[in-house]
């Protein structure tokens, strides 16, 4: 019960703090194949986005009620940078937020912008995590995908980052068309070699219109398998378990106090005020999402107005959402708090749903928590989409 009694501690005893801020940076220098999210490889309008994240920082002041206790610079690629940029956001975020007693403040990254002058000025700053995007350490893989960076960077940008950050995690990516058990596992061994306290890994998805969707339909690149997705996912597991790593959500792994503070607040429904083109935001009660075009969002920025949409959430959208983001962590769903925040039918309602996955060894009961077990694990969403309340008046 290790791993549940640490992610619950983190849980039940939080930092100081009401949530966090998220701060979209949509540049990069080029497009990865399987990537969906908001981005400009056009740099020009680099300045203006910079001046109108501050702004928006201002109109939306009243939207956070108490201390950050996280910082995250997201993407889009945020090494993308410059010290300038960086000290001007700092600067919005100190002078409009009132700030926790020593906040996660983290950048992504890619490993071809970490040299060592740009590690110098992060270091400067107020960051205090690195995520490194690697995806792979192997040049067949970057390439499929896309990235901007090789091998070599990939490893030389770790070791730099390490004589100037002590928390660092890494992405990688598995699943990938043409990745081997044996590279795959090649690649789990480098990551571990350099003693890295965190580390994401995701199996490759193809979302809809993105670059590698299209290869594949055109059959210029083999289908993602599932199989092979699930035995890297395997391989994954049994190497970070034994390497001492906890996964304390089931894609990612950190070493004793390296969870990220940002993700553990997610999925555990604390809010977070998203800034920036594209970025959501979520106050416990309504999400928003802003206008994902960089130059409408720059306009009604400085207009004063908000270019974003709400929705308030629903009883079932409440419970929904509690459900998929429980069964992605150790502490899995608290059929207490699903009585207690929902009532007695949405727990008679998701127990009756789990009961065919415990049948099957995919879900078991502790007490008062319903779990995933680890041959459940790769198939968690499926799961979790069975427990989802379609419709109020089924309960």
């Amino acid at each position: 019960m290790k791993q549940e009694e640490n992610l619950l501690s983190v849980i039940q005893n939080p930092p100081l703090g009401s949530g966090g801020i998220y701060i979209h940076i949509p540049f990069c220098k080029q497009a990865c194949h399987y990537c969906d999210f908001h981005f400009s490889t056009s740099l020009k309008k680099k300045t203006e986005l910079v001046n109108a994240l501050c702004r928006e920082m201002t109109l939306r002041k009243e939207e956070v009620t108490g201390p950050l206790e996280t910082i995250y610079f997201g993407g889009g690629t945020p090494s993308l940078l410059e010290e300038e940029d960086l000290e001007k956001i700092f600067s919005a975020i100190y002078s409009t937020f009132e700030i926790a007693e020593n906040p996660e403040i983290t950048l992504e990254a890619n490993p071809d912008d970490l040299t060592r002058e740009k590690l110098e000025i992060f270091s400067r700053s107020k960051i205090n995590r690195l995520s490194i995007g690697v995806q792979s350490f192997f040049d067949e893989d970057l390439k499929l995908m896309n990235r901007a960076h090789n091998s070599e960077e990939a490893w030389g940008c770790l070791e730099l980052a390490k004589e100037y950050f002590e928390n660092i995690s890494i992405d990688l990516i598995y699943g990938i068309p043409g990745m081997s058990n044996t590279r795959w596992e090649e690649n789990l061994n480098k990551a571990l070699a350099l003693d890295i306290p965190h580390i994401s890994s995701y199996a490759l998805t193809v979302e809809p219109n993105t670059a590698l969707k299209k290869f594949i339909d055109k059959g210029l690149v083999k289908p993602v398998d599932d199989a092979i997705s699930e035995a890297h996912f395997e391989i994954l597991q049994q190497k970070m378990e034994a390497a001492g790593f906890e996964n304390y959500e089931f894609s990612n792994y950190g070493k004793a106090g390296y969870f990220s503070r940002n993700n553990t607040a997610y999925w555990t429904g604390k809010s977070y005020l998203g800034i920036g083109p594209s970025a959501h935001s979520y106050d416990g009660k309504r999400r928003s999402w802003n206008i994902n075009n960089n130059t409408l969002y720059i306009k009604a920025i400085e207009k004063g107005e908000l270019p974003l949409e709400r929705e308030t959430l629903s009883v079932t959208d409440k419970y929904n959402e509690y459900v998929m983001t429980g069964l992605r962590t150790v502490c899995g769903i608290s059929l207490e708090k699903i009585t207690n925040e929902f009532g007695l039918k949405f727990r008679e309602y998701v127990l009756k749903q789990a009961k065919k996955h415990i049948q099957e060894d995919l879900l078991y009961q502790d007490q008062d928590r319903l779990l995933v077990t680890q041959k459940g694990k790769f198939l968690s969403d499926g799961i979790a989409s069975d427990l989802f309340l379609l419709n109020q008046e089924d309960v």
